[in-house]
């Protein structure tokens, strides 16, 4: 019984506190409205587009030279992915991105850039620091590119980003040895999580 909006009835009073000590404020009283952290809400929804890929240069070759190995995503005709890692050089032609893939031209990777030659490229590192390159892959055979490759691959590029192709094929000239150039028409960079990080698109391409 209550008296003037007063619980009378000891029992119920001590049901009712018990109540109101238990229950969370949340069910008491509504939901808590925090404040709105509106530029950590701003970097985490919007996306930095750049309009140059001179913008974003530096941290792709620093990221791309520390973490080196690459993995690289294709797609069969059925749409189900495969992943690899390999180890991609690139270059920055007339202020575009452009890279390079010595590999074995081996039936499902063929089999797949025949059926659809986009592929991706993903960088990451325990620190958080992450490049992810989505591009069109094509074969190139003739000599003077394969000799490009080989020399970039020689001295690195980016810097620390390569190998001695000599380990695995006689020379540019071993007809085993066979390059992918690599256009990309989107890349995303990602500093130590820092999501959506800054993203470029080649021109006609977003």
């Amino acid at each position: 019984m209550t008296q003037c909006g007063r619980i009378s009835d000891p029992t119920a009073r001590t049901v009712v506190m018990a109540f109101r000590l238990r229950t969370p404020v949340a069910y008491r009283t509504g939901p808590r409205i925090r404040p709105r952290n509106r530029s950590s809400s701003k970097e985490t929804t919007m996306t930095n587009h750049v309009a140059s890929f001179d913008e974003i240069k530096d941290e792709f070759d620093t990221y791309i030279g520390d973490i080196v190995y690459a993995t690289m995503t294709t797609v069969d005709q059925k749409g189900r992915p495969r992943a690899r890692v390999l180890i991609p050089v690139w270059e920055s032609v007339d202020g575009l991105p452009l890279g390079w893939l010595a590999t074995y031209k081996t039936p499902v990777k063929a089999a797949h850039l025949a059926g659809n030659p986009h592929s991706t490229f993903s960088y990451w590192t325990p620190r958080q620091n992450a490049v992810s390159i989505d591009t069109v892959a094509t074969w190139v055979d003739d000599l003077e590119t394969k000799r490009h490759v080989w020399d970039l691959y020689r001295r690195t590029s980016p810097q620390g980003a390569g190998y001695n192709l000599g380990n695995f094929w006689r020379d540019p000239e071993d007809p085993k040895l066979h390059v992918l150039r690599l256009e990309p028409w989107r890349v995303q960079v990602i500093r130590r999580g820092n999501l959506p990080g800054r993203l470029w698109y080649a021109p006609g391409k977003r």
